[in-house]
């Protein structure tokens, strides 16, 4: 008799849940951003025009992430993983709390601010397990070393491998973003037609688009919530008492 195949949950987690642990978000009027115009400290004219200024940027990002910590959606996540589902996590955060949460299968399609990459080769990655960035920081083929970030006005790298994720979902989750960053909210377009597609914020009603099932809850409480009746079910499904 042929193995069952595991549920495959394919989530797709913004900026809203990693809010949840403190991590101030782009749009928040009192965050990080609010005091540093994106054109200064995130693109690529801007590291050229001051790349300390957007070094001493990013140290202030990074500290902020080592003091953060998971929570209870990320580790309800990680806990379905550990379950026997088949667990996909595609982030537009640069924090690593899915990783800490203990979630195995993580894309970072907007990158990993706990790393540092050349400027001249992006294949060349350097983890910062302390500390930032300097100038004069060099890669091993002698260029300054940069935040392993994308910024405006660049490519997202692994965005071709985001799509074959989602088109293997039985179930797509999207979780506290607003589905208005590209290429990023075009993903629901690349799930199977025949699998759900469930948005997970606060403000879910105004911003799912047609057919997307809407949990008006935050993270920390609306996929626990999902995620008891997953574990409990042995099946990807969406109760009626957790959506009502």
């Amino acid at each position: 008799m042929a193995k069952q195949r595991a549920p495959h949950l394919v989530v797709l987690t913004g900026a809203g849940i990693s809010a949840e642990s403190g991590i101030q978000t782009f749009r928040a009027s009192d965050g990080l951003w609010a005091d540093h115009p994106v054109e200064e400290v995130a693109t690529p004219e801007a590291w050229r025009r001051d790349p300390e200024r957007v070094l001493r940027f990013y140290d202030r990002r990074r500290e902020q992430v080592r003091r953060a910590r998971p929570n209870a959606a990320h580790k309800a996540l990680a806990a379905l993983e550990k379950k026997g589902f088949r667990v996909s996590i595609i982030t537009q955060n640069i924090d690593d709390l899915h990783e800490r949460a203990g979630s195995r299968h993580v894309l970072h399609l907007h990158g990993e601010i706990l790393k540092a990459r050349s400027s001249v080769d992006p294949r060349m990655h350097y983890p910062l397990p302390r500390g930032g960035i300097r100038l004069g920081d060099i890669c091993d083929k002698g260029s300054q070393l940069r935040p392993d970030v994308v910024w405006f006005g660049e490519s997202v790298p692994h965005f071709a491998d985001a799509c074959e994720i989602a088109a293997q979902a039985d179930l797509l989750l999207v979780v506290g973003t607003s589905l208005a960053v590209m290429p990023a909210a075009s993903l629901l377009d690349h799930a199977p037609l025949d699998a759900p597609c469930v948005l997970v914020d606060p403000e879910a009603d105004a911003l799912a688009p047609p057919g997307v099932t809407r949990v008006g809850q935050p993270a920390g409480k609306g996929v626990p919530a999902l995620v008891r009746h997953w574990k409990r079910e042995g099946r990807l499904w969406l109760p009626e008492t957790v959506l009502e």
